[in-house]
């Protein structure tokens, strides 16, 4: 569930502009490496570790898509290595790989269209929690 609210105090333009990033880093890393899962997680952290010193406000968004990610990087990691194994070893394919490669788009797809909506959001200077993400951001990221 996606909770969306004003912020303690209003942010500025830059800092509406560099949180709302932090989301679309993860997007064109997409494009820049779809195969390897891992470079929308490195695009990430390196935005966050650029903007690790900046505001409240910015810290936060960068630290939910980071930790967003970082569950994206497992989901499809388990199905880029089982689908090389499918077609470099010869291992069966299964009817446990189509669901899990069903459920990892699901999950994707559910990530990208969350991510579009909270840029979109942030940019404007609005507050979105992630449900579990949020909370999660809430205990690692102190004003």
């Amino acid at each position: 569930m996606i909770h969306t609210r004003e912020f303690v105090y209003s942010p500025s333009e830059h800092e509406a502009e560099a949180a709302s990033g932090s989301y679309l880093m993860s997007l064109v890393a997409v494009v820049a490496g779809l195969p390897l899962p891992i470079v929308n997680l490195l695009a990430t952290v390196i935005f966050f570790l650029s903007n690790r010193r900046s505001t409240y406000f910015v810290r936060w968004h960068c630290t939910q898509a980071l930790l967003s990610q970082f569950s994206m990087l497992l989901i499809n990691s388990t199905g880029f290595w089982w689908t090389v194994s499918i077609v470099f070893q010869g291992a069966p394919l299964t009817k446990y790989y189509v669901g899990y490669m069903i459920a990892a788009v699901f999950f994707n797809l559910i990530e990208f269209v969350a991510t579009i909506y909270t840029a979109i959001k942030t940019r404007k200077g609005m507050h979105v929690e992630w449900g579990f993400y949020g909370a999660l951001t809430n205990r690692f990221c102190k004003p």
